[in-house]
């Protein structure tokens, strides 16, 4: 019997946040993508509770930010310590808050969407084999106990912590476990806690408790002298004893629906590239869950990568360009890491100078704005910004905040409403060029490009043409350009005008 085969373009292993994300970009730019998923059905367990603001206007850009919303419940503020909160209401984005919602809600509308673009998504197939050449990837899958084989330009491995693609890449993983012996429950509440997200920690233990929205909390608790093997299910009892312990209440827990233990590790990929093979989300980095930005910094980097793969796979790109997709997430990664590292550390300190250096900090950041709003920046994601030849205008790099436009082409008469912000522009999956005049410049590329003018002619902008990426940071910009200085950015970033 003759194996199954498959050719596509794009070939992506995990049918998480991070491989959906990626997987519906990738579809809606008209790229063939088939997503393989170990797992027979979709997965109901939920890590991730915070959809943080950077994360939520990557999903605006998506049309997606208005309908998860509606999902969950958006709190102001993020306590890390018993005492110390950080405010996230002064945040400048549409979005100034952390979103609360199981992560399945976030799967479901990704998955909507890549499948409505036309992504296939093939689950029941298991990776057992990588091979790549100059020409592209061939994976091997058993699929309902049968061989099959499927072929692409490029493959993204988005397969979680335990990565079959990275381990068949020989690419290493680094780290250590930060914390052994976590338990995770569903459980039923008595009584509902006063807060949306309610965390407790002493110096034995933490706890965490957040409503899936629909009757069922899920629990996260920690105690420092319990040791027991990964997916061990712990005794109720216990974990009403480690939240009594640690927030003072249980709030008569009962009724787990499922329960287990697992180990959280702080580990990183050296490299997220092995030629035509890239890796994404768990399966590059991973981190203690300080802060909830696991699965934002997953998605974060299908963000980066995905306009990145469709601009190579169309011939609008040189190899260079996928090559950034280490530059400027690596750092990322290795920052979210060292913060979110700090951040469990200092909460589970156990030696009595740790804890004095944890109350002096939580003391110092409660009185000084700047600490609680740097914080705020980075945990949100807002104050990414990658790398710019020295000398580059101040804003390329940087994340370019949801501008009001005017000047954008208008629909169909049954079309939508025409776009009146930069993040209902980047829904195009294109480049956006902001300026206000010089936009006819752009004409030759016009299928890859949309071009606006800023809302207020005599802003920050009334001198500045601003050329930002699918991804909404700033590729390029110019104090007055000339028009040939801006035919030459347009050629560099999206390729040979159409009239070429």
């Amino acid at each position: 019997m003759t194996a199954k085969q498959t050719v596509t373009d794009v070939l992506i292993v995990g049918a998480g946040p991070t491989g959906l994300l990626l997987a519906g970009d990738l579809a809606a730019a008209g790229i063939r993508v088939t997503v393989l998923e170990k797992r027979g059905a979709e997965s109901n367990l939920t890590r991730a509770f915070a959809v943080h603001a950077r994360t939520l206007e990557m999903l605006d850009a998506r049309g997606l930010a208005d309908e998860l919303i509606a999902t969950g419940v958006p709190l102001g503020s993020l306590r890390l310590f018993n005492k110390l909160r950080i405010d996230l209401g002064s945040l400048p984005t549409r979005f100034p808050f952390v979103l609360i919602t199981p992560q399945s809600n976030t799967e479901r509308l990704l998955q909507e969407r890549a499948v409505k673009a036309g992504a296939t998504i093939l689950r029941g197939a298991e990776v057992t084999g990588l091979r790549q050449d100059a020409e592209g990837v061939t994976i091997e899958t058993v699929e309902d106990g049968a061989t099959a084989t499927h072929r692409a330009r490029y493959a993204v491995g988005t397969d979680g912590v335990h990565s079959t693609v990275r381990d068949l890449l020989g690419i290493p993983f680094p780290g250590e476990s930060v914390v052994n012996s976590v338990v995770l429950a569903d459980v039923r509440l008595e009584r509902a806690p006063d807060e949306v997200v309610t965390v407790g920690a002493t110096d034995d233990g933490f706890a965490f408790l957040a409503p899936f929205g629909d009757g069922w909390y899920r629990v996260i608790a920690w105690d420092r002298h319990d040791r027991h093997p990964d997916g061990t299910p712990p005794p109720l009892e216990r974990i009403a004893e480690i939240t009594r312990n640690t927030i003072g209440e249980d709030y008569g827990l009962h009724d787990a629906r499922w329960s287990s233990t697992f180990h959280s590790d702080e580990r990183q990929a050296p490299n997220y590239r092995s030629g035509r093979v890239f890796l994404a989300g768990d399966a590059a980095h991973c981190h203690s869950p300080a802060g909830g930005q696991g699965m934002n910094t997953g998605l974060q980097d299908a963000a980066n990568l995905s306009w990145k793969l469709a601009a190579a796979l169309r011939g609008r790109a040189t190899d260079a360009l996928l090559d950034t997709y280490q530059t400027e997430r690596h750092p990322v990664g290795k920052t979210v890491l060292r913060s979110s590292g700090a951040l469990v550390r200092l909460a589970l300190a156990h030696s009595a100078p740790t804890r004095a250096l944890r109350g002096a900090l939580t003391t110092v950041a409660e009185h000084l704005d700047v600490v609680t709003e740097r914080g705020a920046k980075i945990i949100s994601g807002i104050g990414i910004r990658y790398g710019a030849p020295k000398d580059a205008h101040p804003l390329v790099g940087r994340r370019v905040p949801d501008l009001r436009l005017t000047g954008l082409e208008q629909p169909r008469e049954d079309g939508p409403a025409a776009p009146e912000r930069l993040y209902e522009a980047l829904r195009a999956g294109k480049f956006v060029l902001v300026s206000n005049d010089e936009l006819s410049a752009a004409d030759p590329w016009a299928d890859r490009v949309v071009t606006a003018a800023p809302a207020d002619p005599h802003g920050k902008l009334r001198d500045t043409v601003l050329l930002i990426r699918p991804d909404g940071y700033a590729a390029w910009a110019a104090v007055d350009p000339g028009r040939g200085e801006l035919r030459a950015a347009l050629a560099e970033w999206l390729g040979a005008p159409a009239d070429a």
